[in-house]
C-alpha cells in the first residue's frame, strides 16, 4: 500500500461495486442495437485497434455533436460500455461521439491527450454544428485539456461550445502516492504538466464541475480544485457516487444535458 491508495479507491467504497461495469456493457449494447444504422461503429482516427470512435447520427438534422470520453484512470474500459449515456442529447437532436484510446501502461497519460485531441480534430471533420465535451473521471481530465491551445488547433478549439468535467482528476501530482502509478507511469514533470492547475484559465468554452455528494473526499476536492482554478461553475449532486454521476447524461431532462446542450439551467 502507498500512502493515497484508499483515497482514490471508488469501487471499495460502493454498495454493489462490481455489478456497475456489466451494467453498463449492457445497456449500452442494448443502446447500439436499437439505434440500427444510425450508429457507426469503430471508426478509426488513429494507427492502433483502440484509436477508434462510435458515431451515434441525431435523426434528422443534426443540432450539434457531444463527445464523451470515458474514465477509469487512464487504464481500464473502452467506448463500448458507455453507449447508453448518448440518449439525453440525442433525444435534443444532438449526434454524440464516444472514442477509445490506448491505456496506460502501454502509453503514458500525455500520449492519451494527443490521441484524444486528435479523435476530437477527427470528429470535428465530419461536422458542422456547434461541439460539446463531457468526460468523467480520468476522462473530465481529457476533455478539459483539450482547451490548452498547445493540445488542440484552435479552429478546432473555437467550435467548442460547453464542457461537462465530471468528477475529474484535475490535480495529477497526487496519484505520485498511489500504486496505481506502477501502471500510470507518471512522473513529476508529467504529473505536472498534465495537470489542469497548469493551465491558463481557459477562454472560449463554459465549463461546469460536476461532482457526487457521496464521492470520496479526494474527488470532491479535486472538483473544487478544478472549479476554483478556472473560475467554473461546480455542481455537488446529492445522493450520487463516483459511478453513478454520470447517469445524468442518459436523461434528456437532467440539468448536465441542458448545459451541454445550452439550454438555461
Amino acid at each position: 500500500m502507498k500512502p493515497l491508495d484508499d483515497a482514490y479507491a471508488n469501487a471499495a467504497y460502493i454498495a454493489g461495486a462490481d455489478a456497475y461495469p456489466p451494467a453498463w456493457e449492457k445497456a449500452a449494447a442494448a443502446f447500439r442495437e436499437e439505434l440500427g444504422a444510425r450508429a457507426e461503429l469503430g471508426l478509426s482516427y488513429g494507427r492502433s485497434e483502440r484509436q477508434v470512435f462510435d458515431f451515434f447520427n441525431a435523426e434528422g438534422v443534426s443540432r450539434g455533436t457531444l463527445i464523451f470520453v470515458h474514465g477509469g484512470y487512464w487504464k481500464a474500459f473502452d467506448r463500448s460500455h458507455w453507449s447508453h449515456l448518448a440518449a439525453g442529447a440525442m433525444a435534443s437532436g444532438w449526434s454524440v461521439a464516444m472514442p477509445s484510446y490506448d491505456l496506460c501502461p502501454d502509453v503514458r497519460i500525455s500520449d492519451i491527450t494527443r490521441q484524444i485531441a486528435t479523435a476530437v480534430s477527427k470528429i470535428a471533420d465530419r461536422t458542422f454544428e456547434p461541439i460539446a465535451l463531457a468526460g468523467h473521471s480520468a476522462g473530465g481530465h481529457l476533455v478539459s485539456r483539450m482547451m490548452d491551445p498547445l493540445v488542440l488547433p484552435e479552429p478546432v478549439r473555437r467550435r467548442i461550445t460547453r464542457i461537462a468535467s465530471i468528477s475529474p482528476v484535475a490535480d495529477l501530482e497526487p496519484l505520485l502516492e498511489t500504486s496505481m502509478n506502477d501502471i500510470l507511469r507518471l512522473d513529476a514533470q508529467e504529473a505536472r504538466a498534465e495537470s489542469l492547475m497548469s493551465m491558463a484559465r481557459p477562454q472560449g468554452a463554459e465549463v461546469k464541475i460536476w461532482v457526487g455528494a457521496q464521492e470520496r473526499p479526494a474527488f470532491l476536492e479535486q472538483a473544487e480544485a478544478q472549479a476554483r482554478a478556472w473560475g467554473a461553475r461546480q455542481v455537488v449532486v446529492p445522493d450520487k457516487h463516483h459511478f453513478d454521476v454520470i447517469d445524468a447524461l442518459a436523461d434528456p431532462t437532467s440539468d448536465m444535458v441542458a448545459f451541454l446542450m445550452g439550454n438555461k439551467v
